[in-house]
């Protein structure tokens, strides 16, 4: 009996580029309010604007562009112009059409290990937007199961790998986040796989679990088929 029969992955920054798209985005708000404050100070307005609205308007794009406006005018005191209003949702319209590129060694990767397991894409954020990066990718095919959920937590994890598969002690879950991919999951039961990406949104950043036996670190994708067959070959 394998270990592991099923493999979630996240999609944004782990399956395709997302954050850097978000990183030109507050610097396009940064010059349209370069008037009102130094970008920096900004940025940090913007932080707080998405740590309390999290809970009203969740993850994704349509949230950030709410709390662009809400930044906006709280900098400005209420004085924000019309037209910077209408540039806000401009860039924000902008970012939901941003073009889908594939990290390294995705593609090869999800195709050597679709047919001999069992593969969830599991990912977080605006239902639609999720759904358009999917179609655009070209991956869809070699997933089995979507599931696209309002946050990751060891009760996402364990609901959705009961659902689909053999449950959380066969799983793993991939991802570059270490607080919404990798921590619940292991919480869950499931392995947990990390893969850093060089941009990652503040509110992800945790400490890595370096002491949880189903803890494992890659550099990319291409390295899991490892991290598998040394799982495989430790239960034999």
């Amino acid at each position: 009996m394998r270990p592991i029969t099923a493999i979630g992955f996240d999609a944004d920054d782990t399956l395709w580029q997302n954050e850097q798209y978000y990183r030109l985005t507050e610097e396009h708000f940064q010059t349209l309010l370069g008037d009102f404050a130094e970008g920096p100070d900004i940025s940090a307005k913007l932080l707080e604007a998405e740590k309390r609205n999290l809970e009203y308007y969740g993850f994704g794009i349509k949230g950030f562009t709410l709390s662009m406006i809400e930044t906006a005018v709280e900098i400005t005191e209420g004085k924000v112009p019309t037209k910077t209003i209408t540039k806000i949702l401009e860039i924000g319209r902008d970012l939901l059409r941003h073009p889908v590129e594939c990290m390294p060694h995705v593609e090869e990767t999800l195709e050597a290990l679709n047919g001999h397991y069992l593969l969830v894409l599991i990912t977080k954020g605006d239902l639609f937007d999720q759904e358009r990066k999917l179609a655009q990718s070209g991956l869809g095919d070699y997933f089995d199961a979507v599931e696209i959920v309002s946050d990751k937590n060891a009760t996402t994890y364990r609901r959705i790998f009961h659902k689909v598969a053999e449950g959380p002690e066969r799983a793993m879950m991939v991802g570059n986040s270490l607080k919404s991919d990798i921590v619940p999951a292991i919480a869950a039961g499931a392995y947990g796989v990390f893969v850093p990406h060089a941009l990652t949104w503040v509110l992800e950043h945790v400490d890595a679990p370096t002491d949880a036996p189903r803890f494992r670190q890659i550099d990319h994708l291409g390295e899991l088929h490892g991290v598998l067959n040394g799982i495989t070959s430790a239960s034999d």
